[in-house]
């Protein structure tokens, strides 16, 4: 019955390959994901066919921390029970927020949970990765995606300069904390997170005006309201303003190493 369920969803999957193989005679489970920043990283340590479906947010384009060609080589869930069941996986994968009655429906039914919370920095998501790799039977793949994080934050790393102030505007006018792991990449990649000298911490909004009355030396904009894209922001002197993409503001793995290269380039700029 297994086979006869999963094998649309194989299909689909099966070009997506994952790390350096698995040694012989590691279990490789077959999973489902129902967290977009879970999916960027099973999508990078699974082997062929072994990640049924992501969930769906990583297919929209505002939501994903995943290359769309990488996305569209999975099927996703919404992330029903009813969903999840008929792909018939050995694991699945949620973020810590699940809700109580899904998971325990889905463990009323026999299948195994696991869950992850939100990597608050480099660290954190790196222990994340290893987990993972190590759910999927793969950890030299865990690895391998972990050498790659670190040789881009290694290339995206100042040689000496002092800090440059930046304040991430995020969607809804809102500043990342210092516990955020985007403030992590700031700090490795040659920024002070401009909300902590302004009393600000996690999801502190900020106005127009309080740019334009002190307008910070980079301005990071991942946000798309009215007052982030003001004619004004053109006229500050002395600030140089960037766009940064939503899709890399909240998730670790593989994202790191976009967010990294991207934060490099926007410093390069400013310099």
């Amino acid at each position: 019955m297994k086979a006869l369920i999963a094998a649309p969803v194989l299909l689909l999957a099966a070009c997506a390959g994952g790390g350096a193989g698995a040694p012989a005679g590691t279990e490789r489970p077959t999973i489902v994901s129902l967290n977009p920043c879970t999916d960027a990283i099973l999508a990078e340590v699974a082997g062929p066919g072994q990640l049924l479906a992501i969930s769906h947010y990583s297919k929209q384009e505002s939501a994903s921390s995943m290359e769309p060609a990488t996305a569209a080589r999975f099927a996703a869930t919404g992330g029903t029970v009813e969903e999840v069941l008929a792909l018939d996986p050995d694991v699945v994968v949620a973020g810590s927020f699940i809700a109580p009655a899904t998971r325990a429906a889905l463990e009323d039914l026999g299948l195994r949970v696991v869950t992850f919370g939100i990597a608050g920095d480099v660290a954190a998501s790196l222990a994340q990765i290893r987990e993972l790799a190590a759910l999927a039977g793969d950890p030299a793949a865990g690895e391998a995606l972990i050498a790659r994080i670190d040789a881009a934050l290694a290339q995206a790393a100042p040689e000496g300069e002092e800090p440059i102030e930046a304040l991430l505007w995020q969607p809804g006018g809102i500043v990342a904390g210092e516990q955020a792991l985007v403030s992590d990449l700031l700090a490795r990649t040659g920024f002070a997170n401009g909300a902590s000298a302004r009393g600000l911490s996690q999801a502190d909004y900020v106005a127009l005006e309080d740019v334009v009355a002190a307008p910070p030396d980079v301005l990071l904009v991942a946000g798309s309201a009215a007052g982030q894209t003001h004619p004004v922001l053109d006229r500050l002197p002395g600030m140089h303003r960037a766009r940064f993409d939503t899709g890399l503001l909240y998730c670790g793995g593989p994202t790191i190493i976009r967010a990294a290269d991207r934060l490099a380039a926007i410093r390069g700029g400013a310099s």
